[in-house]
C-alpha cells in the first residue's frame, strides 16, 4: 500500500509529467521532455523503494532546490512553510503583536517594540523577559518557538505574561494586528529648508508612506531641498519605485526598460501621475549595499539630472524577479529578465550567462560602455551606480559589532536603564558619559569575547606561510611583534572605544526613541547628509553637478 503523502507526490508528478509531455511534444523539446520522465521515475523509485522511508516533500525540495542551484542566486524555489516569510518581504506585514526579539540565555527578551504595536500599546519595553506565553512556561523555548507563538490571525489574543528590568511581573493580554513594517522609516528636518526622508525597503504600499512623508515636509515649513536616503535599502517591487519617481519626473516619462526572452518580460514603464515636486532640488544618498528598485530610483533620477547622487557605488542587481505559482501554495521566484534606465545602461555587476558551466565573474573592465544623461553627462554601466560624489564608507568596527551581537551592550543597556527609570533625553544630542563608560569597561571584566583583529590573523598567516617555507630565522621576529600586539578586551575597548560608545548610544536612543529615534541621533554628525546638506543649499554648485559634472568610471 502507498502511503497517502506518496501517493500525492506520484499522482501530482505523473499529471505534470503528462501535462508537460503533451506541450514538450507540440513544441518539438524532446531533450527537456525526457529530463521531466526522468526525475519523475527518480522520484517514483526513491520513494518506493530506497532502504529507508523517506519524506517525499524533502525530496521535491531538494530537487527543486537543485534545479535553481547553478542559477543567478535570485531564482529560488519556496514551498509552502516559507510563503509567509517571502510575504513578509514583499509587503512588510504580517499577523502578530509587532516586536523583536532577542535570546538570552534559557529565556526570550523583548529587542525592540514597535512604535505604536499592540506590544508598545501594552507597555512592552526592551529588555523585557518573556516568562510565559497563554499560561505556558517560557523557559528554554528558542526565539523561533517564541515567535510561532506570538504570530496569529489578526484579531485572535494571546496572553503574554513578562518580568520587566525593575523586577516586577506583569500579564498582558494582546490582539494580534496586521503588523506593517514602515517603509519610510524617518521624515525630518536637517537644515533650514533641507528635508530629509530614510527609504529602508520597496515594500508594497511605500509609495503611499513616501508620499506622506512628503506632504509632512511640505506642509511642515519651506522645502527648498530634499535628501532621499536610500542606503542599505535593498530594493523590492519595482511598481512602488516606477509610482515614486513620478513625484519628481514629468508624466509619461520613461524611468526604466526590462528585457527578457519572452515578449512579456520586454515591457517600457513610464511615469503616470503629474508630478508634485517637479523641480525640487533633489540629493540621493547611495551606498554598497544599495540595490534593485533603489538602484532604479536613483539610476532613473541621474539619467535624468534630477539628482546630486553621493556615497559609494550601489551593489549591482539589474535582474527582475516574477512569482510563478507552481501549485499547492509553492511558488517559483524566477529572474524573467534585466532592466535598464534611462540612459540604456543595465547597472547589473556579475554576468550569469554562463553560470551553468560553473563560471560566474565580474564584468570586466574593458567591456563597460559609456552612456550619456539627458544632459549629455557621461555614466557608465559595468556595476551599479557610480555616484556624482564620492565619499568614503562609513568606518564600522568589527570589535564593536562583535560586542553587540553577542548581546553585551544590550545586556548593559538594561542595566544602564535599571539605574536611570526616570530619564528623559535629547534624542538628537544624547551621549552616555565618561563615567557611564568606565561602567561598562568594569562590567566587561569578566566577559569572555571570542574577537581577533585582522592584524593578529594576518599574522598567524604569515607565521604559517613561513613555517612551510622553512623559513626559520623569522620566527623570533614574528614572536616579537605577537608579543607586542596587544589584542585583550580591555585594549580594545579604549582602542574602539569612539565606535562603542556609539553603539551604546544607539541601544540607549532606541530605548527612547524607537528606530525613528536612531535615525534622528545619527544625522547630525552623518558626513554624507552633510554634504548633501551643502549641496543642496548652494544653486549654483548643484546645477553644474547635474548638467555638467561627468560620473567617475570605476
Amino acid at each position: 500500500m502507498i502511503r497517502k503523502g506518496y501517493r500525492y507526490l506520484l499522482t501530482a508528478a505523473a499529471a505534470a509529467s503528462t501535462a508537460a509531455l503533451l506541450t514538450f511534444a507540440a513544441r518539438n523539446d524532446f531533450g527537456l521532455g525526457r529530463n521531466m520522465e526522468i526525475t519523475v521515475n527518480m522520484m517514483r523509485e526513491l520513494s518506493l523503494n530506497y532502504v529507508d522511508p523517506v519524506d517525499p516533500d524533502k525530496l521535491m525540495e531538494g530537487a527543486a532546490e537543485g534545479m535553481v542551484r547553478d542559477l543567478d542566486p535570485y531564482t529560488e524555489f519556496i514551498p509552502e512553510e516559507q510563503m509567509s516569510d517571502f510575504e513578509l518581504l514583499t509587503t512588510g506585514k504580517y499577523g502578530g503583536v509587532g516586536s523583536l526579539i532577542r535570546q538570552k540565555g534559557d529565556w526570550v527578551k523583548i529587542a525592540q517594540p514597535y512604535k505604536g504595536s499592540p506590544a508598545d500599546r501594552a507597555g512592552l519595553k526592551i529588555g523585557d523577559k518573556i516568562l510565559a506565553i497563554d499560561g505556558k512556561d517560557a523557559k528554554g523555548f528558542t526565539t523561533e518557538q517564541v515567535s510561532s507563538r506570538l504570530k496569529g490571525e489578526p484579531g485572535s489574543k494571546v496572553k503574554v505574561t513578562v518580568e520587566h528590568l525593575d523586577g516586577s511581573t506583569e500579564t498582558v493580554t494582546l490582539q494580534r494586528e496586521r503588523i506593517s513594517i514602515p517603509g519610510v522609516p524617518y521624515t525630518g528636518w536637517v537644515a533650514d529648508g533641507i528635508g530629509y526622508i530614510r527609504h529602508s525597503d520597496f515594500t508594497e504600499g511605500c509609495y503611499e508612506d513616501m508620499r506622506a512623508a512628503v506632504e509632512k515636509l511640505r506642509t511642515g515649513g519651506e522645502l527648498k531641498g530634499l535628501i532621499l536616503d536610500y542606503r542599505s535599502n535593498g530594493g523590492g517591487i519595482m511598481q512602488e519605485a516606477i509610482k515614486i519617481l513620478g513625484m519628481f519626473v514629468p508624466k509619461g516619462t520613461e524611468v526604466v526598460s526590462t528585457k527578457g526572452r519572452t515578449e512579456d518580460s520586454r515591457q517600457v514603464y513610464r511615469t503616470s501621475s503629474e508630478p508634485i515636486l517637479p523641480d525640487l532640488p533633489l540629493a540621493v544618498l547611495i551606498n554598497g549595499n544599495s540595490a534593485s528598485a533603489s538602484e532604479i530610483v536613483t539610476g532613473a533620477l541621474q539619467d535624468l539630472d534630477r539628482a546630486v547622487v553621493i556615497g559609494q557605488r550601489s551593489y549591482g542587481k539589474g535582474l527582475v524577479q516574477s512569482p510563478r505559482p507552481l501549485g499547492y501554495n509553492a511558488m517559483l521566484k524566477l529572474t524573467t529578465a534585466k532592466y535598464y534606465i534611462p540612459s540604456g545602461r543595465c547597472i547589473q555587476a556579475i554576468d550569469y550567462s554562463h553560470s551553468q558551466e560553473g563560471s560566474v565573474k565580474a564584468i570586466p573592465d574593458s567591456l563597460i560602455t559609456e552612456y550619456r544623461t539627458r544632459a549629455g553627462r557621461k555614466v557608465y554601466d559595468g556595476g551599479g551606480i557610480m555616484p556624482d560624489i564620492r565619499t568614503e564608507p562609513e568606518y564600522i568596527s568589527r570589535f564593536a559589532m562583535t560586542l553587540y551581537a553577542l548581546g553585551f551592550v544590550e545586556d548593559f543597556g538594561d542595566d544602564y536603564m535599571r539605574r536611570h527609570p526616570d530619564q528623559r533625553i535629547d534624542i538628537r544630542n544624547f551621549s552616555i558619559t565618561d563615567r557611564d563608560y568606565a561602567d561598562f569597561a568594569e562590567f566587561m571584566k569578566d566577559k569572555k569575547v571570542p574577537y581577533e583583529s585582522d592584524t593578529r590573523r594576518a599574522l598567524k598567516a604569515l607565521k604559517k606561510a613561513a613555517e612551510e617555507d622553512r623559513f626559520a630565522d623569522l620566527k623570533e621576529k614574528f614572536d616579537r611583534v605577537e608579543a607586542e600586539l596587544k589584542d585583550d578586551t580591555q585594549t580594545n575597548l579604549e582602542t574602539y572605544r569612539k565606535e562603542i560608545v556609539e553603539t551604546i548610544n544607539n541601544d540607549i536612543v532606541m530605548r527612547h526613541g524607537y528606530s525613528e529615534g536612531v535615525i534622528e541621533h545619527s544625522l547630525k554628525d552623518d558626513p554624507e547628509v552633510l554634504r548633501a546638506t551643502e549641496i543642496l543649499g548652494d544653486g549654483a554648485e548643484y546645477t553644474r553637478i547635474v548638467t555638467e559634472q561627468d560620473t567617475p568610471r570605476k
